[in-house]
């Protein structure tokens, strides 16, 4: 058995799996229920304005409220380009030309959304983790940092690092809070209402990649949008024609709202977070009482979806050797998906929703071993 700790595109829960293989023969008009009338055709190819697709994502709307707790008085968008193009279309859609963007730089991806809102206007860096090699996430701001801000962004899981704010930080004042939550998004509950302006990529909890959730508060939306943003680009047009503006990952919507049913089914958010508390808890107890781990995240930050370390050694030559015969042993003994990010090096695993707290046991007892040959 082979047991993927990639941290994106991610394991789906094998239900979800079952029932997405069933659509792409033929769709079933109540969510793939075997005795339900089915369309004739494979999701694959319904059209995205049909009364079936158009079920399929009302429902998934809802379900992002019911089972994620967006609040209502935000409109829940499915759109495409991954975070990365959000990185472009808060800015250019929030920031307002005599105010300054504020940005807490938490690692690599609040780093990439930075460099993104620099190109847009007046950027302004309040916190930073840097200094510490991005080890946890920084001191939040004083309100004096920020206020009279376009907005503040923050992202509040970093994949890459393994670090993460348990939850939307609380802000003071009327300045709008925007958060990038997609490598934790529906991993417990958060308290989303803080957050005007929300958006994650599906292909860690919510689905398979090609699809982005963003959830927008709608005074947002009924503000008079600048005639200089390019009609694609303006959340206001895919807000109009919820979801459907242009032919969205018809596939991928169906997927996360099957994976959002598999969440309720499973006892909602409370009982996921109670699931990758466990998991996470028996990585970091084996790497805090190594002698050959190191933990790279500190006490307080740490993601409990990408759990990052490095290998003891005397060099930086020798660390490399070791991450390198770690890596491969762990490859034949199933552990895929384990090598850090290529920026950062290391070792990094990723333990989203659906992966089996088995598999955090396994790789536990393969470390353990691999420690004491060493």
């Amino acid at each position: 058995m082979v047991y993927n700790f990639s941290a994106g595109p991610a394991l789906l829960p094998a239900p979800v799996y079952a029932r997405a293989a069933e659509a792409i023969h033929e769709l079933r008009m109540d969510g793939h229920a075997h005795n339900a009338p089915g369309t004739g055709m494979s999701i694959l190819e319904i059209s995205h304005r049909s009364k079936a697709f158009g079920a399929i994502l009302q429902h998934a709307q809802v379900l992002c409220h019911e089972v994620l707790g967006i609040p209502r008085t935000h409109q829940v968008l499915f759109l495409q380009g991954g975070a990365s193009l959000q990185f472009t279309m808060v800015p250019m859609n929030l920031a307002h030309p005599d105010k300054f963007a504020a940005y807490i730089d938490t690692g690599s991806w609040a780093t990439k959304a930075i460099n993104e809102s620099q190109i847009i206007g007046d950027t302004r860096v309040i916190a930073s983790a840097s200094d510490t090699g991005y080890d946890r996430v920084p001191q939040f701001p004083t309100p004096n940092l920020y206020a009279g801000a376009s907005y503040l962004h923050l992202t509040t899981n970093e994949t890459i690092q393994g670090v993460e704010y348990p939850d939307v930080p609380a802000v003071a004042g009327d300045v709008p809070v925007v958060i990038d939550f997609s490598s934790h998004a529906g991993s417990r509950p958060m308290s989303l209402e803080r957050a005007t302006l929300g958006y994650a990529g599906a292909q860690k909890n919510l689905g398979p990649s090609g699809v982005t959730l963003v959830y927008v508060h709608k005074d947002v939306l009924a503000r008079a949008q600048d005639e200089h943003i390019p009609m694609i680009l303006r959340y206001q047009t895919h807000a109009k024609e919820p979801s459907v503006y242009n032919t969205p990952n018809t596939f991928g919507v169906l997927v996360l709202q099957l994976v959002l049913e598999w969440m309720r089914d499973e006892g909602g958010l409370a009982i996921i977070a109670e699931r990758n508390t466990r998991k996470a808890t028996k990585l970091y107890e084996l790497l805090d009482g190594s002698t050959l781990y190191r933990p790279h995240a500190q006490v307080g930050s740490r993601s409990q979806m990408n759990v990052t370390w490095r290998l003891a050694a005397s060099s930086t030559q020798q660390q490399e050797q070791a991450t390198k015969r770690f890596l491969e042993q762990a490859t034949l003994a199933g552990f895929d998906g384990l090598q850090g990010h290529r920026t950062v090096g290391g070792c990094r695993a990723s333990i989203y929703n659906a992966f089996p707290e088995r598999g955090v046991t396994a790789l536990c007892e393969f470390m353990r071993e691999f420690e004491r040959r060493a």
